[in-house]
């Protein structure tokens, strides 16, 4: 008796938790009734799950965006009218003013010491166009000793953390798809270094496709095709992880933002900092000039006294084609998904106040589903639509953005491919000419190509030194200086 009350329970506890009545009423009202197509057929997990991920779905958000994108009932997107190239502070090694970005260093340095910097990954990628089974984040980039992207960085956050004696939190954005496999990945190298409770993990959030008629696909018959809302979702997955009510608590005031892929870059630049608190930024971001026209890097564009990025794609080839006397690009400025963002800003803009809230882009692609009859398909051409938000589209909410100019040689080289530009091995190409650079600087003579890559393989870990500057005084204070052979580590 006691045996049948212990499964009546549990039937009614399972029966209460998937109770699907409300929640098909309102797919059924939205006209998406068919998302509940084979539910009585599912297995309980399945039941649960669907719930799961139904319960996601704003369904007036996605009515919404079916009118404005796949209707063409509503106005999309601001075109491309009235652009003018986006003013941005020269790097010191062009055209800058040395004086100032000194003084911009020494700002920003303050904020450091201050604790009132958090660094941000957008981390929920796979490495699946490198070849790679896991996410992206996992993938060994550096020459000598394969570091995976996130060593890296975390030994550089480290390394600052050192130099200027605070704690510097580390949150970062992963996915649905990776979620597990990253908390299991530092958790087996001991966060390298880091203090456990100083890196914070938190999901992206997601968008249900959806087939040119507005309806949403299903991935199999109790799973909605759902995918990733884009990088410009980090700013409302911030606000609701609680992310930033955490960097309130410790009184973080300032985020810096970078993806996962671009290993080169300075993830706390004490100059960039500076320059975003002396102009009172909402939020700045960096740039490298453009190599070329057909170069697939958004560029910053000013549209009257408002800063955007236009997509390479979106830009027409008239703009991108055009040059100033000196022959050098027009529109130069190439966006490099590095940014500061005020804690206040990216709650405002992360927000349900629709006067801040980014839009989504449209983008057509090829989504495995079921059809009518429950039978799996693999589409050869594009079926579908997912909607997708761009970081860079809250630069038009922010009061007094800012571009500021980095080198390319010294802060981007991503990893995206598995062959040739932007791939694994250009990327760990230029990491090693970094170091070249850093040890000619300090006089070391190193035989090197026409590319300034050296013959040898060698690595300095970002805990010896994570910038030039870093590295010259280090390198000066060693009172023995090792050979530079193959296979050098320092550290």
């Amino acid at each position: 008796m006691l045996l049948g009350l212990f499964h009546w329970l549990n039937e009614r506890l399972f029966l209460e938790m998937t109770d699907r009545s409300p929640l098909q009423e309102a797919f059924e009202k939205a006209g998406q009734g068919h998302v509940f197509r084979y539910f009585d057929e599912l297995e309980p997990e399945e039941r649960s799950r669907l719930i799961d991920q139904a319960s996601e779905v704003d369904l007036k958000e996605l009515e919404n965006l079916v009118l404005e994108h796949i209707k063409g009932q509503k106005k999309a997107g601001l075109g491309t009218g009235n652009l003018e190239p986006a003013r941005y502070i020269a790097s010191p090694k062009k055209r800058g003013d040395t004086a100032v970005w000194a003084e911009a260093e020494m700002q920003g340095a303050e904020a450091l010491r201050a604790g009132r910097v958090a660094a941000f990954t957008v981390a929920g990628g796979q490495g699946t166009r490198l070849g790679f089974d896991g996410p992206k984040g996992t993938f060994p980039i550096t020459p000598v000793r394969g570091k995976p992207l996130f060593r890296v960085f975390a030994e550089k956050i480290l390394a600052t953390a050192r130099h200027y004696k605070v704690a510097i939190p580390w949150f970062i954005m992963t996915s649905e798809a990776n979620h597990i496999q990253t908390i299991v990945f530092f958790r087996e190298n001991g966060f390298f270094g880091l203090e456990e409770n100083g890196v914070h993990f938190f999901k992206q959030g997601r968008m249900p496709a959806v087939d040119f008629d507005g309806k949403i696909l299903l991935e199999t018959q109790g799973a909605i095709a759902m995918s990733p809302d884009g990088h410009g979702g980090s700013l409302r997955a911030l606000v609701r992880s609680g992310a930033l009510e955490i960097m309130r608590k410790a009184g973080i005031d300032i985020i810096s933002y970078f993806q996962v892929d671009n290993p080169l870059l300075m993830p706390l630049d004490p100059a960039f900092i500076g320059f975003h608190l002396e102009r009172e930024s909402e939020m700045s971001s960096k740039m490298v000039g453009k190599t070329d026209p057909g170069e697939k890097v958004g560029v910053f564009c000013l549209r009257g006294d408002q800063l955007e990025v236009i997509e390479y794609s979106d830009l027409p080839v008239n703009l991108s084609q055009e040059r100033e006397s000196s022959g050098q690009l027009r529109y130069l400025a190439g966006s490099i998904a590095i940014h500061l963002i005020s804690r206040e800003f990216a709650q405002r803009a992360g927000g349900d106040d629709p006067s801040y809230r980014l839009p989504f882009h449209r983008a057509e692609k090829k989504v495995a589903c079921v059809d009518s009859g429950g039978a799996t398909v693999n589409p050869q051409s594009p079926n579908g639509v997912k909607f997708e938000m761009f970081v860079f589209d809250a630069l038009r909410f922010a009061k007094n953005p800012l571009v500021v100019e980095t080198l390319r040689e010294e802060e981007f080289s991503p990893v995206k491919n598995a062959t040739g530009v932007d791939s694994a091995q250009s990327c760990s190409d230029d990491m090693l000419r970094q170091w070249v650079r850093w040890l000619e600087a300090a006089g070391v003579d190193i035989q090197t190509d026409e590319t300034g890559l050296s013959g040898i393989s060698f690595e300095i870990s970002p805990l010896f030194a994570d910038s030039e500057k870093a590295f010259l005084e280090k390198w000066k204070s060693l009172a023995l200086k090792p050979p530079i052979v193959e296979g050098f580590y320092l550290e």
